[in-house]
């Protein structure tokens, strides 16, 4: 890997938010300070790029930040920025802003624009920005903690007036193409169904009949009360808790948890890791490392080329969903 020296260092934030973005551009920017280097923020991703919405950062500039959910940055989708005529525009416009080396916090639609930057010469590395847990290079996503204590947290409360009422409640959290923060969050709160769209085959009243089965089934063992989690990927929350309902005669209600699940005060974990991964950014692009994604292994802070990082795929573990469904069986009376 050539070494290039770096005197500027810039940051945004792409995609959908995630909480602790702010604890790893925090990081990003006292880090790069420390280690001697200006610092820009770009508002608004990509997007924001090609409007040249880059301002200078200090240390006050991200004062008080550590706790916020959310970006002081902004976060936007950018479609154009596929384009290689776009790619070259904002690659140009780094370097007449200075900027010869980025962080890209994201998931790997952001990744796939810092690869394309890198190979026009601009030294970038990507931090893993993303609720589901879907990026298969690290076992952990800057957000994902937060989100399901977040979603954990709110279906204790509805399984609270679930049990009161002795009702069935179909609760969505969000994940459209992965399941992991409905198979963390049903673990969690003692869920007897969790559905996900890995193992969603498209066949909804198939779906729905095992739910159905597993509610009489408890019911009839003395249960009174059903949780039910559902994974934005399946979906059909509203209709699925209607034909429940006609089906067992049982009062059965929907929730949709939604972008609540997106803010928030992030964790102690998302603010530390976060924290460590924006740190250990700035010190790989100092020694001369480009079109690198930093992720967490068995441990480590670690990093992979962005083409390797989007080439490997990963799935929710058997192991994890056989004991899901055995700790949500109802083995005796009111269970």
């Amino acid at each position: 890997m050539e070494s290039k020296k770096i005197s500027t260092i810039a940051v945004l934030t792409s995609g959908g938010d995630a909480p602790a973005m702010n604890a790893a551009t925090r990081a990003v920017v006292r880090t790069a300070l420390a280690r001697g280097l200006k610092v820009k923020g770009i508002k608004r991703g990509y997007s924001g790029l090609l409007k040249e919405e880059i301002i200078d950062m200090d240390s006050k500039s991200v004062s008080n930040t550590i706790s916020h959910g959310g970006t002081i940055l902004y976060t936007a989708r950018c479609e154009e920025f596929k384009k290689p005529e776009v790619q070259q525009e904002a690659a140009e416009i780094c370097r007449k802003h200075g900027i010869d080396g980025l962080v890209v916090i994201g998931g790997d639609g952001s990744f796939r624009g810092a690869g394309k930057l890198a190979a026009l010469g601009v030294n970038t590395v990507a931090l893993p920005g993303t609720i589901d847990l879907d990026i298969a290079c690290t076992e952990y996503t800057i957000g994902f903690d937060t989100a399901v204590n977040t979603a954990m947290e709110a279906i204790d409360k509805i399984k609270d007036t679930s049990m009161s009422h002795e009702r069935c409640s179909v609760i969505e959290v969000m994940g459209r193409d992965a399941g992991y923060i409905a198979l963390w969050c049903g673990i969690a709160t003692g869920a007897e169904n969790i559905l996900i769209p890995e193992r969603f085959d498209g066949n909804l009243p198939n779906t729905e009949s095992a739910v159905i089965e597993n509610i009489l089934r408890s019911r009839a063992k003395g249960k009174n009360h059903h949780i039910i989690v559902n994974a934005e990927g399946v979906g059909h929350s509203y209709g699925m808790a209607k034909r429940i309902e006609a089906a067992t005669g049982i009062e059965t209600r929907a929730t949709i948890l939604g972008h609540m699940q997106r803010g928030g005060n992030p964790t102690a974990k998302d603010r530390v890791y976060a924290s460590m991964m924006g740190a250990y950014a700035v010190d790989l692009l100092i020694k001369g490392g480009t079109n690198r994604v930093v992720g967490y292994k068995h441990g480590e802070y670690v990093d992979f080329d962005i083409e390797e990082a989007l080439a490997m795929t990963k799935d929710i573990d058997d192991y994890q969903l056989e004991i899901a469904e055995i700790l949500g069986k109802t083995m005796g009376t009111n269970a």
